[in-house]
């Protein structure tokens, strides 16, 4: 088996020819019913996230996983063991350009390190495959914008892994703030953080991670500020604090406070970072009300409350109801009430991007998203 090393660096390469999508269509149903479209996802990236999304998505009706991608060998004769896939659907890093003759793959869910989303969504593009990415999309805007235009030539779609963007509380009070049921949105508040571990993770490793704290978690707040505000940031100031540079080394931030402005005049507060736990909640205030999600982002039950008193919405596992979204937006066109479109993802890599260099110059930035 080829060293981690060697796999990742196979990982940049380039494919060749993009064929015309093969839809699968469910035989009609015993009463009648129109046949439904399954979306068929391979996931590339074995890791713990993919073992959640691939566990979540037994509970989909909408998409199935049949197809698995790593660069570990033993993970993949797990995986089709206990996820029934075929070995025929499985795939390394250096032979998954093959997909593009799988008429059985419709869309790969890439779940690898963030320096890795890049060059393989601009694979995955060519091999004409639909693209549903981990968030951060990449590791800066450049980055991003290449994948949005690699995915348009190609004709397939690129959705960034926004969980939330499906979850009922978090839906309910972005529904009442479109709904005037606040008022006009004046302050968004986000704390986004955990102690990590592990110091020799990829997540702090910077050619990997494409920085710290920032690029995971702090990325819930970075989006959370925009659906839940209604608007996208136009200023960004921050402030970097590092108090173990041995464990985050150059590049890589411990801990970042950032504050945006919002051309209706609304402002927003936030904090990520790697070295203190119990930070993950979400407040917005508006003129006539308020909706807060405590916690936030987590995979558990989200609890919120607003104004009007506590969010009842059952919980559902995020990964399947997600999912099921994503196949809807793929197969349907449907719309989703937040985005989570390659141009959602652009967004937050533009005002990550600010963020840096405000902590970085100690000034105002403006943020430009064309």
């Amino acid at each position: 088996m080829r060293s981690r090393r060697n796999f990742l660096q196979a990982a940049t390469a380039t494919a060749l020819s993009v064929p015309f999508i093969n839809w699968r269509i469910a035989p009609e149903t015993a009463n009648g019913d129109a046949p439904q479209k399954i979306l068929r996802v391979a996931i590339m990236g074995l890791g713990s996230y993919g073992t959640r999304v691939a566990d979540a998505m037994k509970d989909c009706t909408k998409a199935k996983l049949v197809g698995a991608i790593s660069g570990t060998p033993s993970k993949l004769t797990d995986w089709q063991r206990k996820y029934g896939i075929p070995e025929k659907n499985c795939y390394n890093y250096e032979n998954f350009d093959a997909i593009k003759d799988n008429k059985d793959i419709d869309a790969v869910y890439i779940i690898t390190p963030n320096a890795l989303h890049h060059p393989q969504t601009l694979r995955v593009a060519k091999a004409g495959k639909h693209v549903i990415c981990e968030k951060p999309m990449a590791i800066n805007a450049k980055e991003g914008r290449e994948m949005v235009a690699a995915c348009k030539a190609a004709g397939v779609k690129l959705l960034i892994g926004y969980r939330l963007h499906f979850e009922p509380k978090t839906l309910e009070i972005v529904r009442m703030r479109q709904s005037g049921e606040m008022g006009k949105a004046l302050f968004f508040q986000g704390l986004s953080g955990f102690r990590i571990g592990d110091p020799t993770q990829w997540r702090l490793n910077r050619k990997l991670a494409g920085g710290g704290a920032m690029m995971d978690i702090g990325i819930y707040s970075v989006n959370g500020a925009r659906y839940m505000i209604g608007e996208d940031p136009v200023w960004v100031t921050a402030q970097e604090t590092k108090n173990d540079p041995v464990k985050f080394k150059e590049g890589v931030d411990e801990t970042i406070t950032f504050q945006f402005g919002f051309p209706s005049g609304a402002t927003a507060s936030c904090l990520s970072t790697y070295s203190m736990n119990n930070l993950d909640r979400f407040f917005v205030n508006g003129e006539r009300g308020f909706g807060e999600l405590m916690p936030a982002t987590g995979y558990g039950p989200i609890q919120g409350r607003t104004h009007k008193g506590p969010l009842t919405q059952p919980h559902t596992t995020h990964q399947t109801l997600q999912m099921d979204g994503m196949a809807d937006i793929i197969l349907n066109n449907q719309q989703n009430m937040v985005p989570v479109d390659g141009e959602e993802g652009l967004k937050d890599m533009i005002i990550v991007d600010a963020i840096y260099e405000a902590a970085k110059t100690g000034k105002k930035v403006a943020i430009k998203y064309t």
